[in-house]
C-alpha cells in the first residue's frame, strides 16, 4: 500500500480540524497555515473530501471547513480510500483474490500481500481522527495482529510450500 503526498496531506488536514472539532468551522488559509501545506492544493483535497462527505464547508464572516462527523466516527481508512483508493497493493482485494486464485505458480506471494493489506486495513479502519488528534483524554486503541507462536508459523510455511509443490505437480499431469 502505498499512501500519496495528497493523502498525507489529506491526513495532516483531517487531523488538525480534529483538533479543532469543538471550535467550529476553520479556514483554508489557517489549516494551510498550520499543517504547512500548499493552500490551493489544500483547497482541491477539501472538496473531495466533502463530496465524500467526510467534511462540511460553512459559508459566511466564520466560514470554513469543519469535520461532517465526530472525530471519533471518522476512520482513517475513510479517508486514504476517499483520496488514494484501495488499501490493497494491486487494486481491491477483490483483484488480489482473484490473483491467488487465477495465478498457482505466484499464489503463495499473492496470499502474503492479502495477510498485509488485510493487516494494514485492519490498522486504519480501526484507527480514529480521535486516535491521533492529540487529545490526551482519549486513550489510542490498540490493534494488533493476532500473534502467532514459532509453531504455528512454522506449520503456515510448510503448508504454503506443500501447496506450493502440489500445485506445481498438477501442472505435470
Amino acid at each position: 500500500m502505498r499512501i500519496s503526498q495528497k493523502g498525507l496531506y489529506a491526513l495532516q488536514a483531517t487531523s488538525m480540524l480534529s483538533r479543532h472539532y469543538k471550535e467550529g468551522a476553520i479556514r483554508i488559509h489557517d489549516i494551510a497555515a498550520e499543517e504547512n501545506l500548499p493552500e490551493k492544493f489544500l483547497e482541491l483535497i477539501l472538496l473531495e473530501l466533502k463530496y465524500a462527505r467526510l467534511v462540511e464547508s460553512v459559508r459566511g464572516a466564520r466560514g470554513g471547513y469543519r469535520l461532517r462527523r465526530a472525530p471519533e466516527q471518522i476512520f482513517l481508512s475513510e479517508i486514504i480510500r476517499t483520496i488514494d483508493g484501495p488499501l490493497a497493493p494491486f487494486g481491491d482485494a477483490e483483484s488480489l483474490r482473484m490473483l491467488i486464485s487465477n495465478d498457482a505458480a505466484h499464489r503463495p506471494l499473492f496470499r502474503i500481500f492479502m495477510d498485509l493489506r488485510d493487516a494494514a486495513a485492519r490498522i486504519l479502519e480501526n484507527t480514529s481522527l480521535a486516535d491521533i488528534s492529540g487529545d490526551s483524554v482519549r486513550p489510542r486503541r490498540k490493534v494488533q495482529a493476532p500473534r502467532q507462536s514459532r509453531a504455528e508459523n512454522e506449520k503456515r510455511r510448510r503448508e504454503v510450500q506443500s501447496r506450493s509443490r502440489d500445485d506445481q505437480d498438477l501442472k505435470v499431469f
